[in-house]
């Protein structure tokens, strides 16, 4: 159980980091302007985490008929997509704009739209991890979204910190996808 719990730990902080920087930026604009509320915020992205978990396990209920051997390729998605982005982040060092919502399901809409990488990684996981591990990460997943709102919150009260996160995520979202893609593929190798 130790091994899930810090399985889905990883995956979770791989898959949302980018979701750090969106979080923070609506805590600023809340603290700014009073839109959206915090409360509307912590709902939006738990909603939004919600969809994105939901999809994911039925996407991984439809792989059953894919041998298991066969599974860990679904490691190459997000490998692939962090070396796209790598090699994105290279060519054009902006950073893209960060959507504005103002409202839990405009909140829940901008985590669903930011979460194809969290589809991409999180299908393959659930199809290989079975039933009870897949219940423990979903538990997992619902205390980090309120650490990851608890951090945003803090961090949406440091400009300094909100360039910093900015900088780093430009290049560390890529990376955390190609490790996590490599794990995929090697617990398939080797399970």
């Amino acid at each position: 159980m130790g091994q899930t719990i810090a399985t889905a730990v990883a995956v979770f902080a791989g898959t949302n980091v980018d979701d750090i920087i969106i979080l923070t930026v609506l805590f600023l604009t809340s603290r700014a302007g009073g839109v959206p509320r915090a409360w509307q915020i912590v709902a939006g992205q738990y909603a939004g985490i919600a969809a994105l978990v939901t999809v994911s396990a039925v996407a991984a209920l439809g792989l059953t008929v894919v041998p298991d051997r066969w599974t860990g390729l679904l490691g190459l998605v997000p490998f692939g997509l962090g070396v796209r982005e790598l090699v994105r982040a290279a060519k054009d060092g902006d950073d893209e704009p960060t959507p504005v919502a103002s409202g839990v399901l405009s909140i829940a809409g901008v985590t669903v739209a930011n979460g194809a990488d969290n589809v991409s990684v999180y299908t393959p996981m659930f199809r290989t991890i079975g039933p009870a591990s897949t219940l423990v990460t979903v538990a997992v997943f619902a205390v980090l979204v309120a650490v990851w709102c608890v951090a945003a919150s803090w961090l949406g009260s440091h400009s300094k910190v909100i360039a910093l996160v900015e900088r780093s995520g430009r290049w560390l979202v890529p990376v955390v996808f190609m490790v996590i893609g490599a794990v995929i593929m090697a617990e398939s190798i080797f399970s």
